[in-house]
């Protein structure tokens, strides 16, 4: 599917407040409700539109201290990743995983309350998944940018 400047703005506007009112974009576009509720329809069934979530303040809800958490296995076979993988995204205190190129095979973003809970995720449930050559943890500071709006 090709977007045009209109989409685009549109899903600038959806990203940056998707609860806006098709009449509330409609004013910002210039075109009819209508239009827009269409162009939208069009957009999720594209799968453009992934899906429409809430960002909590994690600092509000007791989870504000993010460690940032460098995983080597102790190989790279498919079985090997593919278990890992697999245990590692039932971790309900691990909000991103990628696989990534270089020194470490992985990289975690972990959120809990403090020092302490991220010790007892450590050693109670991320060593204990199989295959876990070493971990390397970095803490957050300040978060200087946060933004899930993607450019398109």
């Amino acid at each position: 599917m090709s977007l045009d400047s209109i989409d685009k703005k549109l899903l600038y506007l959806l990203q940056n407040d998707c609860k806006k009112t098709t009449k509330e974009l409609s004013l910002k576009l210039n075109l009819s409700v209508t239009a827009v509720y269409e162009r939208i329809k069009k957009l999720e069934r594209e799968e453009i539109i992934d899906k429409y979530v809430v960002l909590l303040n994690r600092s509000k809800v007791g989870k504000g201290f993010v460690v940032f958490c460098h995983i080597k296995l102790i190989q790279h076979t498919k079985e090997f990743l593919t278990k890992f993988e697999t245990e590692v995204v039932k971790l309900k205190e691990v909000l991103e995983c990628h696989h990534v190129s270089g020194d470490y095979d992985y990289i975690l973003k972990i959120v809990v309350k403090d020092m302490e809970a991220y010790r007892e995720f450590l050693v109670t449930k991320l060593t204990t998944l199989e295959h876990i050559g070493s971990t390397h943890s970095t803490f957050m500071i300040s978060e200087v940018k946060n933004t899930t709006v993607i450019e398109v």
